[in-house]
């Protein structure tokens, strides 16, 4: 469900949170030993591409995408990912991965002179097509969700897949706005970071 306008109060249980909806996902793993969780990673997905509503992002997250079900699924095929959080176009939150755990969302990436963001970044993929808008529950969520892994974790930082993986990905794209992210979150003390990464 959405989360409420009156917003709940996030409760964290070993990196779970309330009032996600949880559905684990087996593509995750342990972090590096005293890695510190610092990184916001802000990614968009739809599966088939364009296309809203659909249970195929759970699918693809859980393993159980049938290959078969749709022309664009085929290169899918054996593709093991996964992300911590999943927003719905209405404002819906999904968990597939623990925070304290390591998702498989970012691959080859590079923040801040560091390499492999899978070990320090949540991934939070938002329900939409790169390049294109994205609808105003889930600013709404994604800010409270921000602010939900800042109280629990040493979160400092948001950036988008295409700012740590230039050339190679360009998601949440063009349609996503920073600003009105950065409105929501102007007295969280977050700093987002849209410069592309060396």
């Amino acid at each position: 469900m959405p989360l409420a306008k009156t917003e709940p109060r996030a409760i964290w249980r070993q990196g779970w949170l309330w009032p996600a909806l949880h559905e684990p996902s087996p593509n995750c793993g342990p972090r590096p030993p005293g890695t510190a969780i610092d990184l916001a990673l802000v990614h968009s997905i739809s599966l088939p591409p364009g296309r809203f509503g659909t249970d195929a992002v759970r699918q693809l997250f859980t393993n159980t995408l049938d290959p078969d079900a749709h022309p664009y699924f085929e290169r899918l095929r054996g593709l093991e990912v996964s992300a911590h959080f999943f927003i719905r176009r209405n404002g819906a939150l999904w968990q597939f991965v623990s925070a304290d755990e390591r998702a498989w969302h970012a691959g080859k990436s590079r923040f801040q002179g560091r390499d492999n963001c899978n070990d320090y970044a949540v991934g939070i993929e938002l329900e939409g097509l790169e390049g294109e808008t994205f609808e105003p529950p889930q600013y709404r969520t994604l800010a409270w969700l921000c602010r939900a892994l800042q109280a629990r974790y040493p979160v400092r930082h948001i950036t988008g897949h295409e700012h740590v993986a230039p050339g190679r990905k360009h998601d949440p794209g063009a349609g996503f706005s920073w600003s009105r992210l950065a409105h929501d979150l102007a007295d969280s003390g977050l700093r987002i970071e849209t410069r592309v990464q060396p």
